[in-house]
């Protein structure tokens, strides 16, 4: 398995890897390609994808705002899983994120997603029982089924 840098000519690979994911779920706008594209600008360094047998297996967007981390997106294809895959993308992300100073980084995963809420506590991340997350669409946003 090679881990780089995820590349804006990579996001046919990764939108189908994200298909092939039952659990992800993904919008019209923020996951099309202009959307990703804009994340991969503002962080080259940390949104990243694991290759293996010539495929892209896994990936990871992780953004930063200087002050906190943040993981938007992370999944392995089924083809690939039980790997190790997810595990040392995250490990790279947040070793990346280390490493430009951050000291926090945080992410969301759908109450229904069992298998994400198992990965990323196996990971260190804490579940927060004292926020209450809201979020205020600027556009109108679609699901894509």
């Amino acid at each position: 398995m090679k881990i780089r840098e995820m590349q804006p000519e990579d996001y046919p690979q990764v939108y189908a890897l994200w298909r092939a994911c039952p659990e992800m779920e993904l919008n019209d706008t923020d996951d099309a390609e202009a959307g990703i594209l804009r994340l991969l600008a503002r962080n080259p360094d940390t949104c990243l994808v694991a290759e293996e047998e010539g495929r892209i297996a896994g990936v990871i967007l992780v953004g930063c705002d200087g002050r906190r981390g943040y993981v938007y997106h992370a999944g392995v294809h089924p083809d690939f899983r039980r790997r190790g895959i997810g595990s040392a993308l995250a490990e790279e992300a947040l070793r990346r994120l280390r490493e430009m100073g951050i000291c926090k980084a945080g992410l969301l995963v759908f109450a229904n997603n069992e298998r994400g809420k198992e990965f990323w506590a196996r990971q260190g991340f804490e579940e927060r029982n004292d926020l209450a997350y809201r979020s205020c669409p600027l556009i109108p946003v679609k699901r894509v089924q």
